[in-house]
């Protein structure tokens, strides 16, 4: 595991899967066009870092996470899949049956033991200090030509519960006002949302830190859809096998990740607003301007040779493609806790995590399909699922071509879709009216007859296994000549 983003970078550079651009390149709208038009390479590209942003001497990384390879090194695994064994494990304990089963968990029990953040005293990202810095001196980047100005595309926010103290870590886009105030664009449905609307009904202002180009798996868990009340720091610990080492922050009540390179220290005040936006989305359209929360800053700090982590969103496929399938495939094995009868599920890049899901099942019972779109609808942050296709346990829902196949010869419009109305995601224009609208389930299973489907229903098309192994000999021999 990587305790430090330059080491991240280090490797990957060893591992050929960064590229370094020497070359000036202007933090407004040129560092974005480079980053998008590598993003949308085969496989996602490269990692970027350039050492030269116009104007600045603090280098800019760029789709760190932007392939399965790179994601996967970021935490530690070869595959997510494996990640998501290990977590199903820890869900399913098993009790020993002798030493040789004991030993086997002990493993575990380390891992369970890391889930705890532990405070230390001093840390790289306070070297300096500055309570007169202002944003000024970042590459912060505009994206796109019509944004509202510049954004932080990749911050940890932390904030803490004025009445729980339960802290939350969010990443959540910052427009820059000016060189000490910022835009937080806290949508309704989230954690630190909910943080500033008790502060604001008691009153008080909240405090914030956002903190900057921390240990690689930590910006992956500030974007995962954890259950509400339990700390990304809890993830945090599992996925690095170590407990995540935090600093107390020097103008306001929270500690921060002590690997991050720069870290602003700042405050919330209850009832201001101010016009936040347009901002080219990762729905691939401009989000509308509207009021949102300002963040003030009062302190910054940061390292002596701070390198400044950005990710750049837009039209799919896009970095953030890879950090939602890391959350596909992590937390499988929750959702199967509650759904047991779920074989696979897949967030299509194209359909901007929510907009389109795929789910195949075990099919039990008559119904079963509308029973998962229902419980998807109100599970989590699953709530936001516009458009749920379910299919069969024997279709791969990662492979869009048979999905699409299956789901064309296996419903029918007026039987197989289900219509309801509920929260979407503050990001979908379509609906009429802000986070609320309507949403579709398809069932594409196959019929039973105790759903009324008279007929028998058609066999796949599918050769012999010998005569597949017979083609497979033949088609080889033509291949070596």
């Amino acid at each position: 595991m990587y305790s430090d983003l330059n080491d991240f970078l280090a490797d990957l550079d060893k591992r050929k899967l960064l590229a370094r651009i020497s070359d000036s390149v202007s933090p407004d709208l040129e560092i974005a066009a480079v980053t998008d038009r590598v993003c949308k390479t085969a496989g996602g590209g490269p990692a970027l870092l350039f050492d030269q942003p116009t104007g600045y001497d603090i280098p800019v990384a760029a789709n760190v996470y932007g392939s399965n390879e790179r994601m996967c090194l970021a935490l530690g695994v070869n595959t997510l899949d494996d990640l998501a064994k290990e977590i199903d494990e820890l869900m399913t304990p098993q009790m020993p049956a002798g030493i040789m089963d004991a030993l086997k968990l002990l493993p575990m029990v380390g891992r369970l033991r890391d889930l705890m953040p532990k405070t230390v005293k001093d840390a790289a990202c306070q070297e300096i200090v500055n309570r007169n810095g202002t944003l000024d001196s970042l590459p912060i980047l505009k994206c796109w030509p019509d944004d509202g100005g510049k954004y932080i595309t990749f911050p940890l926010v932390f904030t803490k519960d004025p009445e729980t103290g339960m802290r939350n870590i969010g990443t959540y886009r910052m427009q820059v006002y000016d060189g000490r105030t910022t835009g937080m664009h806290w949508q309704r449905h989230k954690g630190g949302a909910q943080h500033h609307r008790v502060a604001e009904k008691m009153g008080k202002r909240l405090e914030v830190a956002v903190a900057l180009s921390a240990e690689p798996v930590l910006p992956y868990c500030a974007t995962a859809p954890m259950p509400e009340g339990l700390d990304e720091l809890l993830l945090g610990g599992f996925l690095s096998r170590k407990r995540i080492e935090l600093v107390k922050c020097i103008t306001v009540d929270l500690e921060v990740p002590a690997s991050a390179h720069i870290v602003l220290e700042g405050y919330v005040e209850p009832g201001e607003r101010r016009r936040e936006g347009p901002f080219g989305d990762h729905t691939g359209l401009y989000s509308q301007p509207d009021d949102f929360p300002v963040f003030h800053i009062t302190c910054i700090t940061q390292r002596k040779k701070p390198t400044y982590l950005t990710t750049v969103v837009g039209v799919p496929p896009m970095e953030d493609f890879y950090l939602g399938l890391a959350s596909e495939r992590i937390f499988l094995p929750m959702i199967r806790k509650t759904l047991p009868e779920i074989h696979d599920m897949h967030f299509p890049a194209e359909g901007i995590f929510h907009n389109l899901v795929l789910v195949s099942i075990d099919k039990r019972y008559p119904g079963h399909a509308r029973k998962i779109m229902n419980a998807f609808w109100g599970l989590g942050q699953l709530m936001f699922s516009k458009t749920i296709i379910v299919v069969d346990k024997d279709v791969d829902v990662h492979d869009l071509s048979q999905v699409a196949w299956i789901v064309g010869t296996h419903y029918d419009p007026l039987r197989d879709v289900q219509m309801t109305k509920g929260p979407v995601d503050d990001l979908d224009d379509a609906s009429d009216l802000p986070a609320f609208g309507g949403k579709m389930g398809i069932d594409a299973t196959r019929k039973w007859a105790s759903e009324g489907y008279t007929r028998n229903w058609p066999e796949r098309v599918v050769t012999t296994e010998a005569a597949g192994r017979r083609a497979a000999e033949i088609l080889a021999r033509i291949k070596r000549t």
